[in-house]
């Protein structure tokens, strides 16, 4: 959230495309981390379900 919310205001007070750039796939990693990590658990969530069956 913080890092979002540095982008913003990077965005608002017309920084630099470069600090724009870098915080933005910063916060991009994060997303696809994020996104990683809970198809992950919902996989294993699967496979033990399908292993109850």
């Amino acid at each position: 959230m913080k890092l979002r919310e540095k982008l913003d205001e990077l965005i608002n007070n017309n920084a630099d495309y470069e600090s724009i750039y870098h915080v933005s796939t910063e916060l991009d990693k994060l997303i696809l981390d994020y996104y990683k990590e809970r198809n992950e658990m919902v996989i294993k969530k699967l496979i033990k379900k399908e292993g109850n069956a």
